[in-house]
């Protein structure tokens, strides 16, 4: 047969070239991913490789990176079955289009919702690689190996580059799935390994890589103003003043969409109420600012007191009030009242920002029915569908691009900046970069949801944790359902762990937009579960460790056709080596502690241990060890800079993060209001990563949900102090 003359119509062909080489000759004689997109144009294209006549390999990284690394872990899962040359690849972030897929960046998904794809990517484009050399030079398949962007014949010597071979390859029919082989962890050469950030050049030397960066020929700037209470109304401003000042081009009233202003990723393009500013430069706008008096129409907008709700909130728990049951397994009135010890505890959190380095800031173009958009989000699959709406032109006159962002925690997944933005190009007819300040960005955030939980717990005769009681008071906007975040959701442990569980829940007022916060739920319900652990284990005068691990249990895989449920095995495993590194049960100095604490989050199962001394109200975090099972370890660099980060996020917030709000106004407004950790207040992060066979979660989020209940349980170890409302600082402590 004639390989080189197979029909460029071949459609299972034409379908792997889409999703892994993407191939096409350009003038340049390199292959090119955009030029088959051109050429073939069939709203489906998936191509991840593009293999260049200079031998590098660009190598598309399709999810958003905000800082979580996988503009640099996924091209790796590709060049590892690729068998590619790392110091040859070039990672790019993918252009957003469908045929990507879900280009999303939460929940830790982005590694395991692409790990069975790019691997089979990778081993694809490989298997055709070998196949154009076994062609060309007569020999069998089986006599050919790879390594290093190279196809290698031993028996011969002969070797050659991949760039030599794509071109035939792309005229191969592609291998049907059960030809291509994939790698076992033992043949793996580069994940598992130590590899730099791929930006980390570009990071350092302050290369514009960011949204905040993003440039446009005519682009003018803007800035806009809303109501300081959410969902209040500009009825009127002195728009004739501003519009007088140096530099400004214009400045109008935008009417807004109705709220709800509620955390909906998908569907909403809801914007606020308020005043654009528009301007040759962005300094400008800030000025203005300063000038402009709005009269704002307050009727809708919303009365919430941080005070009232809390004061509300430990009144419900107090009296027991009950208004949904979530959960309910075994006899939990039984558990109690034969129990030899029970105990009951109250704990809260405060609202939260993201406060991500990077303020909310995006450039559109929407002059016209052509609309093009620059941004850091998350949720980049979902602009161009409320765009459409919100503008009323066609999807495919929407270009999305996708620009790194500066931290995203959750906060990016919304979109709502992008939508104003567009509104204003739309009305001025030119192309606008949107900054918002950072007191906008505190104002107009859609917090972590405070949360308050009464946990009540029996422990039997033998030691054993035997009944569970979860009272939750949620915020919530219409007394129905609880607002994003504030809720609780079926932990395998306890309710697929403990014999005797019961979790219940009534509902305080809010308005306060809320939304996911680095680890959703898992961030504040594991502060409250972990620490009533450390507490029970002390009533019963147990090792805190040796009742944590009884209380779990020995049933191995909770759920086997869910690979994110409890694994009991992996989670005896890190709450031991945790304790291992720390020294647990070290006789320590008075003043000094130990706390220990565990949570699965996302797949992940964590443990973390903290020591710590106390002197009075002040604290120093003096070391934190980690130890984490998050499956197959793609860059073990990259790997280790998440949990280090998750820990020291998760200190800053515990220490004295708290937005209040004063009718419905956010009261914080910067960073002297709302601190962030400081190095010298920063402990020592040791990592132990147990790599096991498991398929591969995300890192960015698991981590975190630790580390307040393992420092506040090490605070009551060396003080007889309890923590149980965060932040530390609302109860005196602070962090040295």
């Amino acid at each position: 047969m004639n390989h080189d003359n197979q029909s460029l119509n071949n459609p299972d062909r034409r379908n792997f070239l889409k999703v892994s080489l993407g191939v096409a000759l350009t003038s340049t004689g390199g292959v090119s991913v955009m030029s088959l997109a051109a050429a073939e144009a069939s709203g489906t294209l998936n191509a991840y490789v593009q293999i260049n006549a200079d031998g590098s390999i660009t190598i598309y990284a399709p999810n958003p990176e905000v800082g979580q690394g996988v503009n640099t872990s996924l091209p790796m899962i590709v060049a590892e079955e690729l068998d590619a040359n790392w110091d040859e690849v070039v990672c790019e972030a993918a252009p957003i289009a469908q045929h990507y897929g879900m280009q999303f960046a939460g929940g830790s998904l982005s590694t395991p919702m692409r790990w069975d794809e790019l691997r089979k990517v990778g081993a694809t484009a490989r298997t055709m690689l070998v196949q154009a050399a076994a062609h060309e030079w007569g020999v069998s398949q089986d006599a050919l190996s790879t390594g290093s962007s190279m196809v290698m014949h031993a028996p011969t010597g002969r070797s050659t580059h991949y760039k030599n071979l794509v071109s035939r390859a792309s005229l191969l029919a592609v291998p049907t799935e059960g030809t291509v082989v994939l790698k076992t962890p033992d043949q793996y050469q580069l994940l598992g390994k130590r590899v730099v950030n791929a930006s980390a050049e570009q990071i350092a030397t302050g290369q514009p890589l960011f949204g905040i960066d993003a440039k446009t020929p005519g682009m003018v700037y803007a800035s806009f103003v809303k109501c300081p209470a959410i969902g209040g109304v500009a009825k009127s401003a002195n728009l004739d003043e501003i519009k007088a000042l140096p530099g400004i081009i214009d400045a109008f009233l935008i009417e807004g969409t109705p709220g709800p202003y509620n955390f909906d990723i998908r569907e909403s393009y809801a914007t606020q109420s308020g005043v654009a500013i528009v301007a040759k430069d962005t300094w400008s706008t800030f000025k203005a600012r300063a000038s402009l008096d709005v009269d704002w129409d307050l009727s809708a907008a919303s009365k919430d007191n941080t005070r009232d709700i809390e004061a509300q909130a430990l009144q419900a728990l107090a009296e027991g009030k009950v208004e949904e049951e979530i959960e309910r397994v075994g006899n939990v009135d039984d558990a109690f009242a034969n129990a030899a010890i029970t105990a009951d505890a109250t704990y809260s959190t405060d609202f939260v920002s993201h406060a991500q380095l990077e303020p909310q800031g995006v450039l559109v173009s929407a002059a016209n029915d052509k609309v093009e958009v620059w941004t850091s989000s998350q949720t980049p699959v979902f602009i161009t569908a409320n765009l459409a709406k919100l503008l009323n032109v066609s999807p495919k006159k929407i270009t999305v691009h996708q620009v790194r962002g500066g931290g995203g925690f959750g906060r990016r997944l919304s979109n709502e900046y992008v939508f104003e933005a567009a509104l204003i190009s739309r009305k001025i007819g030119a192309p606008v970069k949107l900054q918002w300040t950072r007191e906008d960005d505190m104002a107009f955030d859609y917090f972590r949801a405070p949360t308050y939980y009464r946990l009540q717990g029996a422990v039997a005769q033998d030691g054993q944790l035997t009944g569970w009681k979860n009272l939750l008071a949620a915020a919530s906007a219409d007394g129905k359902k609880a607002n994003y975040g504030a809720s609780y959701r079926p932990f395998d442990f306890p309710g697929k762990v403990i014999k005797n569980v019961s979790v219940e829940q009534s509902f305080v007022p809010s308005q306060t937009p809320t939304g996911a916060w680095r680890a959703p739920i898992s961030n504040v319900y594991a502060f409250a579960e972990q620490s009533f652990i450390a507490e029970l284990a002390h009533a019963a005068g147990q090792d805190h460790e040796t009742f944590l691990l009884n209380a779990i249990g020995h049933q191995g895989h909770i759920q086997e056709d869910d690979p994110a449920s409890l694994n009991t095995t992996r989670a005896h495993a890190v709450i031991k080596a945790a304790t291992r590194a720390a020294g647990w049960g070290r006789e320590l100095k008075e003043g000094r502690g130990l706390g220990l604490a565990f949570f699965l989050s996302h797949a992940g199962h964590i443990a973390e241990v903290a020591e710590v001394s106390v002197e009075g109200r002040s604290i120093t975090v003096h070391d934190v060890w980690v130890a984490a099972d998050v499956g197959q370890v793609i860059n073990q660099s990259g790997l280790e800079n998440q949990l280090q980060g998750s820990v020291i996020d998760g200190l800053s917030t515990l220490a004295a993060q708290s937005i209040s709000v004063v009718n419905g106004a956010v009261v914080e407004s910067n960073f002297d209001e709302y601190p962030l950790l400081r190095m010298p207040q920063s402990p020592k992060v040791h990592v132990d990563v147990l790599n096991s066979s498991y398929s591969p979660t995300g890192a960015g989020e698991p981590a975190l949900p630790p580390l307040a209940p393992a420092v506040c349980n090490a605070v009551f170890n060396a003080s007889g102090q309890r923590i149980r409302s965060l932040p530390i600082s609302k109860e005196g402590f602070t962090i040295v």
